[in-house]
């Protein structure tokens, strides 16, 4: 469904500078640099697969099936989460059967260079599970799950096109979702 007409300028009208106001805005502060992660051996890419499978897997658990010792386990995953090729621990849901009935991939056009502060208002939207800038036709791709249709359309019309930065936006429903993650029949290649 379409949801606003073809690239509507939205560009905010420029305000003329006065002597109380900077010529410019701030800039913005860069992130800070990651160090680069230290090369993956088998034996991490083993853990990430076993992890991937089950994130509450024990370290008795990994390390067994691994073979080496639990501190070295421990050490491991630590490390993984240190230098950020582990970036969490959390459970996959089944956003139907938890309340959230209808679930839409939304593309978004947006002002130029403006990534980093409607990146910031896409994550508060409640439901937003996903989020990328892309290349393409569009700008933005983000995944929601609202518990019915009304809330999706709440969401997009009231929530998403409320942002200035948004010139448009097309909502794709999803009908059915499979969720392709790592399992134990089909394990991830990670190299």
């Amino acid at each position: 469904m379409a949801d606003r007409g073809e690239e509507q300028d939205r560009t905010p009208p420029t305000a003329t500078p006065s002597a109380a106001a900077p010529a410019s805005p701030a800039p913005e502060p860069e992130p800070a640099p990651v160090p680069p992660a230290r090369p993956l051996d088998a034996i991490d890419r083993d853990i990430l697969r076993i992890l991937q499978t089950d994130g509450r897997a024990s370290i008795r658990s990994v390390a067994e099936r691994v073979h080496v010792s639990r501190a070295n386990a421990y050490a491991r995953i630590n490390r993984l989460v240190e230098d950020g090729v582990i970036r969490g621990f959390g459970a996959r849901v089944d956003h139907e059967r938890a309340g959230q009935g209808a679930s839409a991939y939304i593309t978004l056009k947006i002002v130029q260079n403006s990534w980093r502060t409607v990146r910031e208002q896409l994550q508060a939207l409640p439901g937003a599970t996903h989020i990328a800038l892309v290349s393409g036709d569009f700008d933005v791709l983000l995944l929601v799950h609202t518990p019915d249709n009304r809330a999706l359309r709440e969401l997009v019309l009231t929530r998403i096109q409320s942002i200035p930065e948004v010139l448009s936006t097309r909502t794709l429903l999803v009908f059915e979702e499979t969720d392709l993650g790592t399992r134990p029949d089909r394990p991830a290649e990670l190299a």
